[in-house]
């Protein structure tokens, strides 16, 4: 029986990625191999949005060279692939670097792999790479999705066509393109038989969603979460990554409206200065962002906000830094994430003049960082004392110990039976520190 073992780099949506390659896989007849050392296929699925990222998937390519070597003296074959976004924009550096890599798919064509498979098998010592734009979606190809469990992701919305001057996806995932929405309904009731109780819509711009209805209608983010709020058995919605200048009245109402929609949204904004916004090529101004945030409260109160902030970017002055401090100060995240500038080849903002200094950049994400830490640590505080339903995923690291999330992401840990892993529990939350909570079963 071959045996596979898939490492995934970066966002949710590599996560979901990963997901689909391990159907694809499993179809093919594969089983999960419980250690690298153990597996006849092994995939990266790999993220280029920062370049210690893509450094770190060379790296451990090297080490994973020397498993192959170990094993082909045992005589065992091992196949390496990469998938994903270093294969877009590394294409050329992939066969100088590292020459045992049997396939490399941009993240568009993963679906071809049993086609790749086969190929290898029959031609064996070559490096087969694939990181066309195909003009059909890997969607069409792709077996049917199956449930991860209590909460899963599912892709709607792929590329972007922002062009952030920071940012590789559009030349790494290409174009936004849209599912359409009764394909979208078709996996997530599949996924909700199959046990999910929420889904986590994915995108790289994914209020940005336009797919075709039955009729050929076009539709948005809104329309789709009204339909998905109606499918019995389906207890939370989400999704992520939005784009501000994306954010709309039917949106904003949804928020309101829609019971599964869960209270906690992310809304990255990256920096609070308006010239750094406009450098950075962002379709919003901060008051613009503020505005959004203020509507979107008047619509839930009880709405938390999570964002992205970039510092040292190309040009960032220390009035451009305050500014980004005055708008956690006004929103006051209840978690963010927050990166210091990084070079990306091949982008507008790795050519601009006045980079920042490392110095510089390493202290001003430490003061943001405090200053976001201080909130988040606030919010969970006043959970304490709080009943809030947690769905639970994973088994801690404890004997007897379950870790689930909340309606605002947080992470909770309890002392509870594996009977309890996937399902909604009713938790009293007893303690509380800035990355996680630890709560009783109410009643208990």
């Amino acid at each position: 029986m071959k045996k596979y073992y898939i490492k995934t780099f970066g966002c949710q949506m590599n996560v979901y990625d990963s997901h689909r390659i391990a159907v694809i896989l499993e179809n093919l007849g594969f089983k999960p191999a419980t250690s690298l050392p153990d597996a006849d296929l092994v995939i990266f699925n790999t993220c280029h949005i920062r370049e210690k990222a893509a450094e770190k998937v060379f790296s451990d390519l090297g080490r994973l060279n020397l498993i192959k070597e170990e094993r082909a003296a045992s005589g065992k074959d091992t196949i390496i692939g990469l998938v994903g976004c270093v294969v877009q924009a590394e294409d050329q550096q992939i066969a100088k670097r590292s020459p045992f890599v049997d396939f490399a798919l941009g993240p568009l064509t993963y679906h071809r792999i049993p086609e790749i498979l086969a190929q290898i098998s029959r031609k064996k010592g070559i490096t087969l790479i694939d990181t066309e734009f195909p003009a059909e979606s890997k969607f069409d190809y792709l077996p049917e999705n199956k449930s991860e469990g209590g909460c899963s992701f599912l892709a709607i919305q792929e590329g972007c066509n922002n062009f952030c001057t920071y940012c590789v996806v559009p030349y790494t995932r290409g174009i936004e393109t849209s599912r359409p929405v009764e394909e979208i309904i078709k996996e997530a009731k599949l996924l909700v038989e199959g046990g999910s109780v929420e889904l986590n819509l994915l995108g790289q711009n994914v209020n940005s969603y336009h797919g075709e209805d039955a009729d050929g209608k076009e539709r948005n983010l809104a329309y789709l979460l009204r339909r998905l709020n109606e499918i019995d058995g389906l207890k939370r919605i989400r999704y992520t990554t939005s784009y501000p200048a994306d954010v709309n009245d039917e949106l904003i109402a949804c928020h309101r409206d829609l019971p599964k929609l869960m209270p906690y949204l992310h809304l990255p904004i990256q920096s609070g200065s308006d010239s750094i916004l406009k450098a950075m090529n962002r379709r919003h101004t901060s008051g613009q962002y503020l505005e959004i945030i203020d509507k979107l409260r008047e619509a839930n109160p009880s709405l938390g906000f999570s964002s992205d902030f970039i510092v040292g970017f190309p040009g960032e002055t220390d009035s451009d830094f305050e500014a980004t401090l005055d708008v956690v100060k006004k929103v006051k995240y209840i978690q963010a994430f927050s990166f210091k500038y990084s070079r990306r080849a091949g982008t507008p903002a790795a050519l601009m003049p006045n980079q920042v200094e490392e110095k510089v950049k390493k202290e001003r994400l430490e003061i943001l960082q405090n200053l976001l830490f201080s909130y988040q640590l606030k919010f969970n505080k006043e959970s304490i004392g709080k009943i809030m339903p947690v769905l639970f995923e994973i088994k801690g690291r404890h004997k007897g110990q379950l870790i689930g999330r909340t309606p605002y992401m947080q992470n909770l840990h309890a002392e509870l039976g594996k009977e309890y892993l996937n399902k909604i529990v009713n938790m009293r939350v007893t303690e509380a520190t800035t990355n996680s909570l630890t709560g009783i079963k109410e009643g208990e």
